[in-house]
């Protein structure tokens, strides 16, 4: 199985950027299909961005799309979510996912908080006007 870690969240103005990372345990990285979602104070856990395990698909959230990007770097075991031009309803806890879905399940699965089988702590991001 893997584990997963995110770093890099923090306080920033809004207008401003951050890079979050999650650190995966492990020999397969490579494997998995991996996701980022958040959480606000009060609300339900959503979706923010997703990709294949090859990195070849990216998916993400309407809210999001534009601002940020996901990437991975399966050498390193690592996937990031650049976050520019933030927003203060971009405040939230952000949480690193992951599961061994094929290209195809994934297409239909890739926002679904309950079809990942691994999570991270999760870091706080808080963006200030």
């Amino acid at each position: 199985q893997v584990q997963l870690v995110e770093s890099g969240g923090g306080l920033v103005q809004a207008g401003g950027s951050l890079r979050l990372s999650c650190a995966a345990s492990g020999r397969t990285f490579s494997n998995y299909a991996m996701g980022w979602f958040r959480q606000a104070p009060g609300k339900e856990r959503e979706f923010v961005a997703a990709i294949t395990s090859s990195g070849g698909s990216t998916y993400y959230a309407n809210s999001v799309k534009g601002r940020f990007t996901i990437s991975r770097d399966n050498a390193k075991n690592t996937m990031y979510l650049q976050m520019n031009s933030l927003k203060p309803e971009d405040t939230a806890v952000y949480y690193c996912a992951a599961n061994q879905f094929t290209d195809v399940l994934f297409r239909f699965w890739f926002s679904t908080e309950g079809r990942y089988a691994f999570w991270g702590q999760g870091t706080q991001v808080t963006v200030s006007s």
